[in-house]
């Protein structure tokens, strides 16, 4: 039994080439029948999100799973790419190496951001696509299964995952949500179109939010991002009606002064009613006059307010870091101790179908010299001598198990067929 992994990530690749590697879905059907196609014995599942690619894959025997030079000759003629531009850029894990991996990257213990949310999904999704395009098997569901109850488990057993690290992550789930019960019934206000704003954009969206409107100097980004997450455009002129109708509002310009003053914020405060208003200002320098907050039904946060509790929820993270990764490392010798005794099941199924025909061939012979036996006694003759079947392999059975616990008994299994000429 074998299995592998070829891959890469945002720790080992840069982002132009695992663009290159990733797989749309639209295209996963093409490339798992392109894959099955060409090791036809073979395990497989294709995990493909934004920071990584990774090509699983297993098989009962160790020559049916592609080596690291096949598989990335695979993923080079998929994309039209250069062989020699990604060999490179992939890794190959095997075996308990590739089981710990994948059980830390869907508990997102090796995520950009620790503790985000999506990369559960993302695992399950690529399973049960894998699933449902009839190229997984024992091995794959064992391993996939086994990841997604230690993510579980580490979900439930440690606060890492609610110990957010990321400025967007905590402006919206640790702030905002202590001024707001809901979202999708709220008028929000996204106020430039980068990269912050698009993170917390994912972050809102998760939490409910329907009514988001972008505005942004640069017409050409804040386009992009109002089509890639539907939401509703406007123009900057018009950012003093916004301020007035907003609910909340999230700031991530360069602008190197305010873009709204205390003054500014004067002319539309009446327009409010005295509406409870949360500013999240994650610009650097700050977007809003620090002096709007201590207006009537104003929270207003800034970056220094959010990065003191990102600061804070990071050493609270590192205390939980331990207890993660011993739940990582006992559901990993656990799955490893199923996969050892799972390699022993042949031969011990072949050593007691032996032993069963050697018992058969001397019963009938037995019978046959005991012409008047009654039905009581033949029953007893064949309990006696199952029991001596049993009490013959209970010693290289309870061998078998013992040796299963520190890996796949090789030796003794080869013993042991050569000792009961057993047939592969």
């Amino acid at each position: 039994m074998k299995l592998q992994l070829v891959g890469c990530s945002y720790q080992t690749t840069p982002v132009e080439i695992r663009q290159q590697l990733a797989f749309a879905a639209k295209d996963l059907p093409e490339a798992i029948e392109g894959l099955q196609d060409r090791f036809p014995n073979t395990e497989t599942v294709v995990l493909s999100t934004c920071n990584r690619v990774e090509v699983y894959t297993a098989a009962e025997s160790h020559n049916e799973v592609p080596s690291h030079e096949e598989v990335a000759q695979f993923l080079a003629e998929f994309h039209h790419i250069d062989s020699e531009k990604i060999m490179g850029e992939l890794f190959l894990q095997s075996g308990e190496e590739a089981v710990r991996h994948l059980f830390y990257v869907a508990a997102s213990l090796d995520s950009m951001v620790v503790g985000e949310s999506q990369i559960l999904g993302q695992v399950k999704q690529a399973y049960e696509d894998a699933t449902r395009l009839g190229s997984t098997g024992p091995l794959t569901h064992g391993v996939f299964q086994s990841a997604l109850k230690a993510a579980r488990r580490v979900a439930s057993d440690t606060s890492i995952h609610r110990r957010r690290v990321s400025v967007p992550a905590v402006a919206v789930s640790d702030f905002a949500t202590q001024i707001f019960e809901r979202f999708d019934d709220k008028n929000i206000l996204l106020i430039g179109a980068g990269d912050m704003a698009e993170e917390t954009l994912e972050y809102l969206r998760a939490e409910g939010a329907q009514k988001l409107t972008i505005i942004n100097r640069n017409p050409e980004r804040s386009n992009e991002l109002a089509e890639k997450w539907n939401c509703r455009l406007d123009r900057w002129e018009r950012l003093s009606d916004l301020l007035a109708e907003a609910d909340l509002i999230v700031s991530t310009t360069a602008a190197e002064n305010p873009i709204v003053t205390r003054e500014d914020f004067a002319k539309i405060e009446s327009r409010r009613y005295q509406r409870p208003l949360a500013i999240l200002d994650l610009a650097v320098p700050c977007d809003f006059d620090p002096e709007i907050g201590k207006c009537l039904g104003v929270y207003l946060y800034n970056i220094d307010d959010l990065q003191i509790v990102c600061h804070r929820n990071h050493q609270a993270r590192q205390k939980e870091w331990p207890a993660a990764e011993q739940i990582i490392e006992e559901e990993t010798q656990r799955f490893m101790t199923d996969l050892h005794h799972r390699a022993t099941a042949p031969t011990i199924r072949q050593l007691k179908e032996s032993c069963q025909q050697i018992k058969e061939e001397e019963l009938q012979r037995l019978f046959h010299k005991i012409q008047e036996e009654s039905a009581s006694s033949r029953e007893e003759i064949e309990i006696a001598f199952d029991r001596f079947i049993n009490k013959l392999l209970h010693p290289p059975l309870d061998s078998l198990r013992e040796e299963a616990h520190s890996g796949t008994p090789h030796a003794l299994l080869e013993a042991l067929k050569r000792l009961f000429k057993l047939k592969d």
